[in-house]
């Protein structure tokens, strides 16, 4: 793990442009059961706490177009790098990349802020490790907001019933490949990665600055690695959750023209939901979060004020 890291809570000085300039905030490092994230931290220190949670192949970057929204509303809005990417500690093997562990990092952040409860968000991956903290530690939570992926038993399913969603997800099975797939991801500066993102979302969701900082993400020592780990850890473990019912007030928001997933798994999830709703947007894909920003930064406010 690396070891130059600054001190426990010392603001970090990233790159100077880490962090936009039409982004408002500060990075910092933030220990969190065990390893070192760093966050982007915006709004007032006494704002209520809202985590955001990113997913693959992004980073905290994924979430900035809603941040200057969410401050402004008052919120301690807080972005972490979670661990394995981009400037978030990346520990070696398979086993620290456990969904336990991730929900555990969750935890850890909200205790690190002081606070006993949170809300928060998650894309894809991050709504995985959200889902997994309502179910696990639900008492840490007031709100969760699911973004593009279903409840876990949803998920799980759905792969076990059906052909076509496992065939749209046979990028699961390749990731499994001890050190193959971060050697052909890197393959003509990212090509494969990017070409993949740019097909799947509308045009215009991602400009060459987008891709720029995706790229240098990807490019840190240990990231995609760590990024790949998450698949084979859950490969590994197959977690299935204690339980299975949500109690925390959950929104779960669809971009109704994501080409990984299968949108029914949207409203199967608020089966298993005692307080859930859906919001479907038909002008969106998995990429919700760059094409329709504000979207959700209004469902997520609406949803938690």
């Amino acid at each position: 793990m690396p070891t130059d890291r600054p001190a426990t809570d010392e603001p970090l000085s990233p790159p100077a442009d880490e962090i936009p300039a039409s982004v408002p905030g500060e990075s910092r490092i933030r220990e969190t059961n065990g390893v070192g994230l760093h966050v982007v931290e915006a709004g007032p220190a006494d704002g209520e706490l809202l985590v955001l949670l990113h997913g693959f192949p992004e980073f905290w970057y994924g979430w900035h177009a809603v941040i200057e929204s969410l401050a402004s509303a008052g919120f301690r809005v807080v972005v972490p790098d979670q661990r394995g990417y981009n400037l978030s500690e990346k520990p070696d093997g398979i086993a620290p990349y456990r969904i336990g562990e991730l929900a555990r990092d969750v935890v850890g952040l909200i205790d690190a802020y002081g606070r006993e409860t949170a809300l928060l968000a998650g894309h894809d991956w991050g709504a995985a490790v959200g889902w997994w903290v309502a179910l696990h530690h639900p008492g840490r939570l007031r709100r969760f907001v699911a973004v593009n992926l279903p409840h876990p038993t949803v998920f799980r399913r759905t792969l076990r019933t059906s052909w076509r969603q496992r065939l749209r997800n046979w990028y699961i099975l390749a990731f499994q490949l001890p050190w193959l797939p971060e050697r052909v991801s890197r393959v003509r500066n990212w090509a494969p990665v990017v070409e993949g993102m740019r097909r799947s979302s509308r045009p215009g969701a991602f400009d060459n600055e987008d891709f720029d900082r995706y790229r240098r993400a990807w490019s840190r020592p240990g990231a995609f690695a760590g990024m790949v780990n998450w698949y084979r850890a859950v490969a590994r473990e197959r977690p299935t959750p204690a339980r299975t019912a949500v109690d925390v007030p959950t929104l779960v928001v669809w971009g109704a023209g994501d080409r990984f997933l299968r949108r029914s798994m949207a409203a199967e999830s608020l089966a298993h939901c005692s307080n859930g709703r859906l919001l479907m947007v038909h002008d969106a894909t998995h990429w919700i979060l760059h094409e329709r920003p504000n979207r959700v930064a209004r469902a997520i406010r609406e949803h938690v004020e």
